[in-house]
């Protein structure tokens, strides 16, 4: 199970390119929202209806924590005081954690970028603290996974497949997914 969890101000093709990537995959993906309401309004007024509310889960099925960047979704993430203790717990039990954009800020606001290798929005790795930033379009080290922004979302969901499905369920979405015809340079 993979949760992604979707602030007031979330950019909205950073939240629904990986997960769209993830459920043709055939991952469960179930998203969360931290707000009072069910439909969660991304950085550009598109709203979202999550699956479910923060307070209804107990996570303790989570396999990767997903976190969508976008301003100021990434500071309300950031600001969850439950998410927050949720995120150290998951990392604590050794399982996956990915964001992209800004919001990698939440990881190295609780200390989880010490010595990893990480990339992010330009001008947000100063909150990287202890993490070398790479500038990649995504960067994986052990079981974090980042995405450097908007034209990343893809490609950071290709890199969740492969690590649950393996590379040739991913490289067959590439393929049908017509992203060959891209670049990810």
């Amino acid at each position: 199970m993979i949760y992604a969890f979707l602030a007031t101000g979330f950019e909205e093709v950073e939240a629904l390119g990986p997960i769209d990537v993830c459920r043709r995959a055939g991952l469960t993906v179930k998203t969360v929202s931290i707000t009072d309401e069910l439909t969660v309004v991304g950085a550009h007024g598109v709203g979202i209806v999550a699956d479910s509310m923060f307070d209804d889960n107990d996570y303790s099925d989570a396999d990767m924590l997903f976190l969508p960047g976008g301003m100021p979704g990434s500071t309300n993430l950031d600001a969850h005081e439950g998410l927050r203790q949720v995120i150290l717990a998951h990392n604590k039990a050794g399982k996956a954690l990915a964001a992209i954009c800004a919001a990698p800020l939440v990881y190295g606001n609780l200390g989880l970028a010490q010595g990893k290798k990480m990339t992010c929005y330009p001008g947000f790795e100063k909150f990287l603290i202890g993490a070398t930033y790479t500038a990649a379009l995504v960067e994986r080290d052990g079981l974090m996974f980042t995405g450097k922004g908007p034209a990343a979302a893809l490609a950071l969901g290709y890199m969740i497949v492969e690590h649950f499905c393996g590379k040739e369920v991913a490289d067959q979405l590439r393929q049908g997914m017509m992203y060959g015809h891209i670049s990810e340079k």
